[in-house]
């Protein structure tokens, strides 16, 4: 994996959102995954500032995780946060789209379609992740083992305590998430960190140590994946 460490939050956003727009020109029909949270959202602004420079018309996208029992609708909800911050200003169809209800009685079906979706139209081109504090990727929360597909995680406590969905007021216990192989198979992974909050786990995550315990440490595996940091909150 290779880390470009950034002065700035403002130059993070900038050269992840030129590498992003480099890989759509070099492939206007990639398959993308797109994370949520306080990391991508300076990068998805500049992307809808450059979007002149961005074919959309061919491009597919997968939801990475989301919230179960939050609704597409939802405040807090992942699906809200992509079309409010990327979807909606880019003019990303649905049918560009798929996505797992977060609100769906039957979690097995909903996980089956997405690993259906991936096994017809995939690998992912292009996977943006951020990194979790206690060094998960999507979902994939640390543990003693880690699954390969998409599936139904048990949240950690640290996950709970997530901005996204304090406020909501939902009773929400686990995740719907893409497996690790699903995000090691992608052509190209881009992870964001930024903020001193996750310098302890970025700490970690340097030591090049590969772990269930740190998800995220399997990107050192990864033949293509690049980490933008930042480790202050500017």
């Amino acid at each position: 994996m290779l880390i470009t460490r950034c002065n700035t939050l403002s130059e993070l956003n900038e050269l992840a959102s030129e590498t992003i727009i480099h890989e759509l020109q070099h492939n206007p029909k990639s398959l993308v995954c797109a994370a949520t949270g306080n990391s991508p959202t300076g990068v998805y602004k500049k992307l809808t500032e450059k979007k002149e420079n961005i074919n959309t018309s061919g491009l597919r996208f997968i939801k990475l995780d989301e919230w179960y029992g939050l609704g597409i609708n939802d405040e807090g909800s992942c699906e809200k946060y992509l079309h409010e911050h990327l979807f909606n200003p880019l003019g990303i169809s649905n049918s560009q789209y798929i996505a797992f209800n977060g609100k769906t009685t039957r979690p097995e079906k909903e996980l089956q379609n997405v690993d259906n979706y991936l096994d017809e139209h995939g690998p992912i081109d292009l996977c943006i992740l951020g990194l979790g504090k206690n060094g998960h990727i999507a979902f994939n929360e640390p543990a003693d083992i880690l699954q390969p597909r998409a599936h139904l995680s048990p949240l950690s406590s640290t996950s709970l305590e997530h901005t996204m969905i304090k406020s909501t007021g939902e009773p929400i216990k686990y995740g719907m998430t893409l497996g690790m192989t699903d995000i090691l198979q992608s052509k190209k992974i881009i992870l964001l960190v930024n903020g001193s909050h996750k310098n302890a786990i970025m700490q970690k995550l340097m030591e090049r140590k590969i772990s269930t315990q740190l998800p995220a440490s399997f990107l050192w595996l990864h033949a293509n994946a690049q980490c933008f940091y930042c480790d202050n909150d500017n």
